[in-house]
């Protein structure tokens, strides 16, 4: 089977319809180990080395507990070929698929104790990223024609994962690190006396270090809209996104007021890239993207996930019959 080396591990070309984002110094081959290391600790699996004869071969089944998109199966490709190259896996479906409550969607064959070794492991990646592409699929087509990012509020240690799953449920990654954009938010304007002097400051010194990245300032009001815009109107400017912070208020009855974020965006004028943040929610992104607006973030796709439950079974009938049992199946 052909393969595709992804961030430092591989999976199979089949698998990998959606590559994961790059990163310049992230390892998901040191990630992958250091998951199986903590579960393993110094000893290994004591119960499956106690239950489980090493030559054993058995097949397990994936299933899925409840109705959502799917995600991480090019991950668990890498994470069952780091444990054990000889384990085969075959799917199908693949990332980005609608799976339904009872599906059985995959299946890994091999060494009956590498499989119950790596299960944990590969099914809390799947069902992070299947729950994080979830929700982005019903954020990314309720924002329309707007487009969906998350943030950098993304677990430690796994962003490349999370802004992956991202990817796969339809939406766009936002900048993956510190390193990638200059993002001037509230703090840096602050320190720099206003908006103008944190543009004059990041101009120089990507003139200075000649750098040529994304530059996105954050407004707060329509007055930094207008300095913003009166500014790079007078001088070469580096500035390609302006964020539109907080423009989306919220009313008593739990609609919003989109007033103010239309009259940005329409004072904007397509000049620059324009970014809607704060209050935004699966009832509110409707009509938040309906303003013109050119992305919508949300730190709720991922710092807020709710994990796909998803098992792997060796006994199938059994394990069907207990999950119909108690409506999971």
């Amino acid at each position: 089977m052909a393969s595709v080396e992804a961030a430092g591990s591989t999976a199979s070309a089949e698998s990998l319809v959606v590559k994961p984002p790059s990163h310049p110094t992230y390892d998901i081959k040191a990630v992958i180990a250091l998951a199986l290391a903590e579960d393993a600790g110094d000893l290994g699996d004591v119960t499956s080395l106690a239950t489980i004869p090493s030559e054993m071969e058995v097949e397990a089944q994936f299933i899925a507990k409840e109705d959502g998109v799917i995600a991480g199966i090019a991950l668990a490709e890498m994470i069952f070929d780091q444990l054990d190259p000889s384990l085969k896996v075959e799917w199908s479906v693949r990332d980005g698929n609608y799976i339904r409550k009872g599906m059985q969607f995959g299946k890994v064959y091999g060494c009956a104790h590498s499989i119950v070794v790596v299960e944990r492991v590969a099914l809390n990646f799947m069902q992070r990223m299947s729950g994080i592409a979830t929700f982005t699929k019903s954020m990314a087509d309720a924002a329309y024609p707007a487009m969906i990012l998350e943030t950098r509020k993304t677990a430690p240690g796994l962003r490349l994962v999370d802004k992956w799953a991202v990817l796969i449920g339809g939406g766009k990654n936002h900048r993956m690190g510190l390193f990638d954009m200059v993002m001037i938010k509230d703090n840096h304007i602050s320190i720099a006396g206003g908006v103008v002097n944190a543009l004059k400051s990041v101009d120089s010194f990507l003139k200075k270090k000649n750098l040529k990245i994304p530059v996105e300032i954050e407004t707060r009001t329509l007055e930094e809209v207008k300095d913003v815009l009166n500014y790079a109107s007078k001088t070469v400017c580096s500035l390609t996104r302006i964020m539109l912070d907080n423009m989306v208020i919220p009313l008593p009855n739990g609609d919003v007021d989109v007033t103010m974020l239309k009259e940005a965006v329409e004072m904007i004028d397509g000049r620059f890239e324009t970014e809607a943040s704060g209050n935004v929610t699966l009832e509110t992104v409707k009509k938040i993207g309906e303003t013109g607006v050119t992305y919508i973030s949300s730190g709720a796709l991922t710092h807020s996930v709710k994990a796909l439950d998803i098992s792997l079974k060796i006994d199938t009938d059994l394990a069907l019959r207990v999950a119909r049992r108690t409506n999971r199946a």
